[in-house]
């Protein structure tokens, strides 16, 4: 499914881009500066956000047809300094510390192991840095949704390649040692409803925290 999924991956967001989460990623993205990191980086969706204050960006993305239409949206961006890697969000061959901010939009969803792909983030993060996200989640506010993404989740993971819509992701960020600078709970419009309970912000390390 996954090439299949990659072919019609940016017609299937473009309504929620044009509805929500365009306006979304320029707001988080827009003042971010030096070495940025992105995880499951997809089809490249966020390269129109980054500002010219970036010096290195590093777009993570193991899935090869995903990483294809990524390289063709870098190819007419010759001005910027863009290292791929193809690896795992669990396991991520830079040092320590290394990364000024973090980005992941709607990744961890789907990643295989949640825990361990924040842990991983938590080690290359910077004490200084920023780790921003927008993901969707499970609907804890909302009874009958979160039944219907109960019973409809088995179908929609195989329809979308590993998407979950149970996952606790709030509680995980903090569970990996990050504290909240922002965060806003909010439905992610443009999407079926199953998949719009989301949230979006801005989270540091715990060490920051006093």
């Amino acid at each position: 499914m996954s090439w299949l999924w990659t072919k019609f991956y940016d017609k299937i967001m473009r309504d929620a881009e044009q509805k929500c989460l365009g306006e979304w990623r320029a707001a988080l993205l827009g003042n971010v500066s030096n070495v940025v990191l992105e995880i499951g980086c997809g089809t490249g969706t966020n390269l129109d956000y980054y500002p010219d204050s970036v010096n290195q960006l590093i777009l993570v993305e193991p899935d090869k047809h995903m990483r294809r239409k990524l390289q063709e949206k870098i190819a007419v961006k010759p001005e910027r300094a863009i290292k791929v890697l193809d690896c795992s969000a669990d396991s991520i061959p830079l040092a320590d510390a290394s990364c000024d901010v973090i980005v992941s939009t709607l990744v961890l969803c789907s990643v295989p192991d949640q825990a361990k792909v924040l842990a991983e983030m938590y080690r290359l993060l910077r004490p200084e840095g920023k780790f921003i996200f927008i993901e969707h989640m499970a609907a804890n506010t909302n009874p009958q949704r979160l039944k219907w993404q109960r019973r409809l989740e088995p179908f929609w993971k195989r329809m979308t390649c590993g998407c979950c819509l149970m996952r606790q992701t709030e509680e995980a960020i903090l569970k990996a040692g990050f504290v909240f600078e922002d965060i806003t709970r909010q439905s992610m419009r443009g999407v079926p409803a199953i998949a719009r309970p989301s949230i979006k912000g801005v989270a540091f390390k715990a060490a920051l925290a006093s």
